[in-house]
């Protein structure tokens, strides 16, 4: 399957290796998105609870307006699926058998009429280059 736009990612189960080029156009994109949204869920699929740990820091690293609170205590053994909120701030982490791997964002409207939209999975790595 050819990877040309965000919505390419919708059908995978797990991140794909993405090159510069992709990179760059897909960080455009996101980032449009991002900052038209009112918050952002963030939903990351991993090997290790500190590997989802080190992505969720990523964005916020990134992004200094987005924050999460209350994940460096977090823990969860084998896969886990770690789901945070920027709206509230809270982090949530738990292990989870049969995921793939990635990062899932959603970016979320205050307006009813504004429909959410999802991106992903990115690589693990994604918000870190």
């Amino acid at each position: 399957m050819e990877i040309n736009s965000l919505v390419d990612l919708n059908n995978l189960k797990s991140a794909p290796h993405l090159n510069k080029i992709q990179r760059k156009r897909f960080s455009e994109e996101l980032e449009t998105n991002i900052f038209n949204a009112d918050w952002i869920t963030i939903g990351i699929m991993a090997t290790h609870d500190y590997e989802a740990i080190k992505a969720l820091q990523s964005i916020s690293k990134k992004y200094s307006e987005i924050k999460f609170k209350g994940y460096d205590f977090l823990r969860a053994e084998g896969r886990v699926f770690l789901k945070g909120n920027q709206k509230t701030g809270n982090v949530y982490i738990r292990s989870e058998n049969g995921l793939g791997e990635g990062i899932l964002l959603t970016c979320q409207y205050e307006i009813g009429s504004a429909e959410s939209n999802t991106f992903g999975p990115l690589p693990l790595d994604f918000f870190s280059n």
